[in-house]
């Protein structure tokens, strides 16, 4: 693999994951599941949520706009470690998140990322979170 495909790879990897805080934010749960293999997996232990496969997560919108107004995330750049069409990454997140009772949530969480080169380009096999902190103010504390 030349020097030049390894940079892109990573812009590429980057840019998904990009895509995936946007389209999470924006609650576009169809193109978040299109960044995903058809087998993929978006893991919320916390949540607890574990979506498996493209028609989960488009169904996951509904179940997230039942309980939260307001969603904001924030990704930053981690790591990523390529392995020919495959690679494993890191992303740091922060969210501040409104409920439909009044409660905000501010979270500081690492996605582990697992990804795989498609005929589309590069995807997420699976990515899980993982919440490092949570900060929440409830109605009457």
């Amino acid at each position: 693999m030349t020097d030049f495909q390894l940079i892109a790879d990573r812009v590429e990897i980057e840019a998904l994951r990009g895509e995936f805080t946007d389209a999470a934010t924006m609650g576009d749960f169809d193109r978040l599941a299109a960044l995903f293999t058809p087998d993929g997996a978006l893991r919320m232990p916390n949540v607890p949520v574990d979506l498996v496969g493209h028609e989960q997560m488009r169904a996951w919108r509904e179940r997230r706009d039942a309980f939260v107004e307001l969603f904001v995330q924030q990704t930053h750049p981690g790591s990523i470690q390529l392995d020919g069409d495959t690679a494993t990454g890191r992303a740091y997140m922060q969210e501040v998140i409104k409920t439909r009772d009044g409660q905000w949530h501010r979270n500081f969480a690492i996605y582990h990322d697992r990804y795989a080169r498609t005929a589309g380009g590069w995807r997420f096999t699976e990515r899980v979170y993982e919440v490092r902190l949570l900060d929440e103010d409830r109605p009457g504390k």
